[in-house]
């Protein structure tokens, strides 16, 4: 479906949240840009979310969704667009399309699969990751996948400077990923403490202002080891900087897990209770990425997405997580990478 006469094709891309679920998406982004003529990208996100794409060279506009969608509606009504790529798929997206009226693809859930999986173990999910199946809403306009994986654009002044980090850090960390949206996603904070002590390395603890207290917790039980708090103290821009001048990033199923593995870093993922199945594991991320995870749970997975706490309150998917393995794992690919950016 290229356009040729020569005339712009203008696209309205629609992913409105999380930082994962954005930065999943760069690879159809890119390959709008480039390999449909005359394209023109513009991108949809709410206001928090904005800084993941602001930098992001193959988008012409973004347009910010600030919590009233009619005037989000008036303001894309008047760039006219040619198509609408809808990779959000919820009820807003689906009120945008119907006011626009314009031709839309839309990307397929699949949340009776995802249901079936979670309520009964039944896995009737296509064995593909997540961005090949965004990569499908696409497929009309010949877009193919480059290989290219995804993308994360750091602004240049959120860059951190290396040589202004403590000193311990300058020269090779792991950054450990002390938060997730949901707690039966990530280790508990004594797993984490008990990792670093193993591992006896300098560790950076990234996450955001919820994470503030934990990782002051961590640091309390790892006394005499370099472990610096990061988190609430950086935007996501800057925590993206931390994650691409690490040496190793060990992290639940989380959004920095997927900018971890934009940066082709070696990822040590931790998963609780999600599985690999739902097709978002890291995509295309560094050969030397391990996943873990405590299989033959009945159980498990036990939500799409997390609780707060275990449903049947006794967290096997976590508490017997191999913390050995995950701390021999992580000093391999230190000294294997502490030097490569």
């Amino acid at each position: 479906m290229n356009d040729p006469g020569g005339n712009t094709v203008r696209f309205l891309v629609i992913r409105m949240s999380s930082i994962g679920d954005i930065v999943l998406t760069t690879p159809v982004i890119r390959g709008l840009k480039q390999q449909v003529e005359h394209a023109q990208v513009h991108f949809l996100v709410k206001e928090a979310f904005y800084p993941v794409v602001r930098a992001n060279p193959y988008i012409d506009r973004i347009h910010i969704f600030r919590g009233n969608l009619g005037d989000t509606i008036r303001e894309l009504r008047k760039e006219q667009f040619d198509y609408i790529i809808d990779l959000h798929h919820n009820i807003r997206s689906s009120l945008i399309k119907k006011c626009l009226r314009l031709m839309h693809f839309s990307f397929r859930k699949l949340n009776f699969r995802k249901w079936l999986l979670v309520r009964f173990k039944i896995n009737t999910l296509p064995q593909l990751h997540i961005v090949d199946r965004y990569l499908e809403t696409v497929r009309l306009f010949d877009v193919k996948n480059d290989g290219e994986g995804l993308d994360y654009f750091i602004p240049p002044e959120d860059e951190l400077d290396r040589s202004a980090f403590p000193e311990p850090f300058r020269k090779g960390y792991v950054l450990m990923v002390a938060g997730a949206a949901h707690a039966t996603k990530k280790l508990t904070a004594e797993q984490m403490a008990e990792i670093i002590c193993r591992m006896n390395l300098p560790v950076v603890l990234a996450g955001g202002p919820a994470e503030e207290e934990e990782a002051k917790l961590i640091q309390s039980l790892c006394p005499g080891i370099d472990v610096w708090n990061t988190c609430g103290e950086f935007n996501i821009n800057r925590s993206a900087s931390l994650v691409r001048q690490s040496s190793v990033v060990i992290t639940p199923d989380t959004g920095l897990m997927h900018v971890a593995a934009a940066f082709r870093k070696p990822v040590i993922s931790v998963w609780g209770n999600t599985v690999p199945e739902f097709g978002m594991t890291p995509y295309m991320p560094h050969p030397a990425s391990t996943i873990f995870e405590v299989k033959g749970l009945s159980c498990r997975p036990c939500s799409k997405i997390g609780y707060d706490r275990c449903p049947k309150k006794h967290f096997h998917c976590i508490l017997k997580q191999p913390l050995n393995d995950i701390t021999d794992q992580a000093v391999r690919l230190f000294q294997k990478y502490r030097y490569q950016l």
